[in-house]
């Protein structure tokens, strides 16, 4: 391999609210850098994941998904992921094998329209849980909808076929003379920003379909002991109302001491010792739609 045989480039992953992108994206970067849960619209900031391979490095960009919005917070996740998808130079669109294309997906792909300079990839996700005739019938749906410059069915969960993606999507990226990112970097998010994720995962798992929304995460503080091998983490979880904050805690307290073991094992291999995590609930009212709690926490 020449120098001038190195690509590398910015790939984002879109389409409609839990379809697999953070899934697909934490399998081509071999750990987890976004956060998943069975709740539409989990992810809220563009992630980066760091791809590294011999002839190339992938910059994956998992947005959220694009969405017709309800809310302020919603206009400006949409804003994110329009800025986002302007600088890539490759954009996957994900279609599950196992559901029919809805008015969402052609809403998205008609979306792509406004992004010319980027290629235009097509991905069939989930195919380990579909027939190979569903596949074969998805595969041709998807192939209708526009020119892609590739179709390719895959398993983000089983690994099938992402090699052949990883090597599809790097011959579309550009030309560069050397990688963007360090050969250990594997995502650009903060340790905070990674904790306060973890720990929202932590809090989506066997909420009703509303509260999830509600969620946000701020950390206060992140404290290595000096006379111990531990880390200290202080923690918010906002939600919009005092119901919500009964629904959090739990009976007695058990469900937010549930979101603390969660969320703590998987902070504790990222920190690299043992956690003390301290989680406090408040309320910040109807703070999806106020403009200044959003700035407060985050958005």
């Amino acid at each position: 391999m020449t120098a001038t045989d190195y690509r590398a480039g910015f790939v984002s992953f879109v389409g409609r609210p839990n379809v697999g992108k953070s899934t697909l994206t934490n399998a081509l970067v071999g750990q987890k850098v976004a956060i998943t849960s069975s709740k539409p619209q989990t992810t809220r900031r563009a992630i980066r994941g760091i791809v590294h391979r011999p002839n190339g490095q992938l910059i994956l960009v998992d947005t959220p998904g694009i969405h017709r919005p309800r809310t302020l917070l919603g206009e400006r996740l949409n804003s994110l992921v329009t800025s986002t998808l302007g600088d890539v130079d490759v954009i996957g669109m994900c279609f599950p094998a196992d559901e029919p294309i809805g008015p969402g997906d052609k809403f998205i792909n008609e979306q792509l329209d406004s992004f010319p300079r980027a290629k235009k990839v097509a991905i069939v996700t989930k195919v380990d849980v579909a027939s190979k005739q569903k596949v074969a019938a998805q595969l041709l749906k998807v192939s209708e909808l526009r020119e892609w410059d590739s179709v390719i069915p895959l398993s983000a969960v089983s690994g099938e076929q992402l090699d052949i993606l990883t090597a599809e999507l790097l011959k579309l990226l550009p030309l560069s003379e050397q990688p963007l990112y360090p050969e250990e970097a594997v995502t650009d998010e903060g340790l905070e920003d990674r904790i306060a994720e973890f720990i929202r995962e932590a809090a989506l798992e066997g909420v009703s379909d509303e509260l999830p929304h509600s969620i946000a995460v701020t950390i206060d503080d992140i404290v290595q002991r000096e006379d111990k091998d531990l880390v200290e983490i202080y923690a918010n979880l906002f939600v919009e109302r005092d119901s919500q904050k009964g629904i959090i805690i739990g009976k007695g307290g058990s469900r937010l001491a549930d979101v603390g073991t969660r969320a703590r094992a998987q902070i504790e291999p990222l920190v690299g010792s043992k956690v003390f995590l301290s989680l406090r609930v408040k309320v910040a009212k109807e703070w999806q739609r106020d403009p200044k709690q959003l700035g407060k926490l985050g958005f």
